[in-house]
């Protein structure tokens, strides 16, 4: 598959007045498992149904390979999302699914999808209605996975799963993306089970995107500073400190924009590494301060 890019200028959204999103810019390349991140209410699903063209944005523009999207076959035919949304009939059998997905995108793989019902132990001739929450979400999963669009959206995937169909998902979703170097996007709250899976990410707050960066170089520059208010505080001077928490005799301080290698790390003073959830709270906390 050619690498191709997904690319998003200027990206407004309004309902009725009200911003929901603001100027997004951000480019989205296959070859790369994404992740994006954000408290309820601030836009994801906005952002991936005006990707999707299943809305359109108020103002910027959406392109594929530099061709606009809105009302493009060609471009749309690349790009699936997969929703909490019902597309479909709630009478349609599993099996109908599939042959309806499959006549929309080309190549659709059937023996794959039949192959991970059965991993699943999802009937193929069951209707959807018949279906639990979590069964329904498996084969919504499974039709996204087995569609060979070159960018694949998954807007909270797991709701409803239990752990052991969440495990068996990520694996399947590994096994989906290595065989054909496709661009995965994931918006999903279980920030940390997916930690693992993600390359870049992107984390939307207060309708702006405020992150956009690789996983890896993310995580090598958040850290937590705990110890003493006094010590802590003085060993922070003059950086930008994300937020901070405080209990009797300790105080933690969270930042992700790196540290000072020539900094003397007082004694009482103990420094981490941040995970990805930890980094995507310090960095949509509201109370971020510089300290003086």
């Amino acid at each position: 598959m050619t690498m191709t890019k997904l690319k998003l200028t200027g990206v407004s959204k309004h309902f009725w007045r009200k911003p929901v999103l603001n100027k997004i810019n951000l480019e989205i390349e296959t070859g790369k498992i994404y992740g994006l991140l954000g408290r309820n209410g601030t836009g994801k699903s906005t952002l991936l149904n005006l990707i999707s063209n299943r809305n359109f944005p108020s103002e910027g523009e959406i392109t594929l390979d530099g061709q606009n999207i809105n009302n493009n076959s060609v471009a749309l035919n690349q790009i699936y999302l997969m929703s909490e949304a019902d597309n479909y009939p709630k009478q349609t059998k599993v099996e109908n699914l599939f042959k309806l997905v499959a006549a929309s995108y080309d190549d659709f793989d059937q023996e794959g999808a039949y192959r991970m019902a059965q991993r699943f132990n999802l009937n193929p001739k069951e209707k959807l209605t018949n279906l639990s929450t979590g069964m329904r979400t498996i084969a919504k999963l499974i039709t996204a996975l087995n569609v060979q669009a070159q960018f694949i959206f998954l807007d909270e995937p797991t709701l409803g799963l239990d752990a052991a169909h969440r495990e068996t998902f990520y694996t399947e979703l590994l096994t989906s993306f290595e065989a054909s170097e496709k661009a995965i996007v994931i918006s999903t709250h279980l920030i940390s089970e997916v930690q693992n899976l993600l390359q870049h990410v992107f984390i939307i707050d207060q309708q702006q995107l405020v992150l956009n960066q690789d996983v890896e170089e993310l995580l090598a520059q958040s850290y937590a500073i705990s110890g003493p208010a006094a010590e802590v505080d003085q060993y922070l001077k003059g950086l930008d400190v994300a937020y901070s928490t405080e209990v009797p005799g300790l105080k933690t301080s969270y930042l992700t924009t790196g540290l000072d290698d020539d900094r003397i790390i007082p004694d009482l003073v103990k420094i981490e590494h941040l995970d990805l959830q930890q980094a995507f709270i310090a960095l949509t906390q509201k109370e971020a301060s510089l300290h003086d």
